[in-house]
């Protein structure tokens, strides 16, 4: 048998080597183990998608992805099965969920996409209600849908689904605070919500409120941030949760940040590149992206943060269209460990 040599294998295209998906053990100087298994099962690879929005003239479908340990701009993905302005969007490791949103009637039914893979998403359910500027918020097995806008009224309700599984969100409980457009962040015990538009005040709020993933219930009270706002954006880490920008009605640059153990108020992180609202989150354990928002124009615009530092936005890339209201997600978040 002739000796195997590696600078003989290449990619696919003949233009690189192997690209390995997945986690890789070094087992000693000269041998690793290789990840096995479907590629969507190898571990969480870093990836953030960008999906659905609104582009200042209409409604998309696009979905996007970034590396998130990387800088650069978007790259296309493929697309959702409708337009989606204003959808929630949550991850496990190998699965994200895009639900809701309107275009250019409120939607109640909820894609799913194998975040390995680039294609168009696939049918994985409905919410009870169709409704439009929500949040939702993930660990590894469920996902939750908060509030958000239905028949010209707030919703309060919290949903939840299994995301390895396919079908209908069922009641988990009640939010707190009767807000749409809140922003979420969680780890992997703790779902956190910070503000929103509470249509009885004509304002946004700065409350923040909590659910345990294991726990069906009516949200806690969390704490405070310093500032009161409606579509910012979330990323987090198991440790620690940071919300930037949104607005009230102008868009804010603000970073603020709170600690998932500790109940409390948030904390000044620093400052978002551009100030802006309807802007999302996407992170993995060391860094958050920040992606797109309103002016009032919109943007293109992604901007990062170390998450277990303090200090202001560096500027990503770009979007491949400047959307607002998109849904993120990742397979990397705090959420997951």
């Amino acid at each position: 048998m002739s000796d195997l040599k590696i600078n003989n294998i290449t990619d696919r295209t003949g233009d690189s080597g192997p690209v390995i998906a997945g986690v890789s053990t070094v087992t000693s100087t000269g041998a690793f183990t290789v990840p096995v298994g479907p590629t969507e099962y190898r571990g969480g690879r870093g990836r953030g998608l960008i999906a659905g929005g609104y582009n200042g003239s209409a409604q998309v479908t696009t979905i996007n992805y970034i590396t998130i340990s990387s800088t650069g701009n978007s790259v296309d993905f493929g697309e959702l099965s409708r337009v989606r302005n204003g959808p929630g969007g949550s991850a496990s490791a190998t699965r994200g969920l895009v639900a809701g949103g309107d275009g250019p009637t409120y939607a109640k039914s909820i894609d799913y996409i194998t975040i390995s893979s680039s294609g168009g998403a696939n049918d994985f359910g409905d919410l009870s209600t169709a409704r439009i500027t929500y949040s939702s918020n993930s660990n590894n097995i469920i996902s939750l849908t908060y509030g958000g806008y239905w028949s010209s009224i707030n919703v309060n309700t919290i949903e939840y689904v299994t995301i390895a599984t396919t079908g209908n969100a069922s009641d988990f409980g009640d939010e707190l605070y009767l807000v749409r457009n809140c922003n979420p962040i969680g780890n992997t015990t703790r779902a956190v919500i910070f503000g929103g538009y509470d249509s009885t005040l004509s304002a946004a709020i700065n409350k923040a409120s909590y659910n345990l993933y294991s726990s069906r219930g009516t949200s806690i009270h969390f704490g405070e941030m310093g500032y009161s706002a409606f579509g910012a954006g979330g990323v987090s880490n198991t440790t620690r949760g940071i919300f930037g920008g949104g607005g009230n009605p102008s868009g804010f640059n603000n970073i603020e940040y709170i600690t998932f153990a500790t109940e409390g108020n948030g904390t000044d992180f620093g400052d978002l590149t551009v100030a802006r609202k309807m802007n999302r989150g996407m992170s993995n354990s060391i860094r958050g992206v920040f992606s797109g928002g309103y002016t009032p124009t919109y943007l293109n615009t992604m901007d990062y943060v170390t998450i277990a530092t303090t200090a202001n936005a560096t500027d990503f890339g770009d979007i491949l269209q400047a959307t607002g209201s998109h849904a993120c997600c990742s397979d990397a978040h705090g959420g997951l460990g």
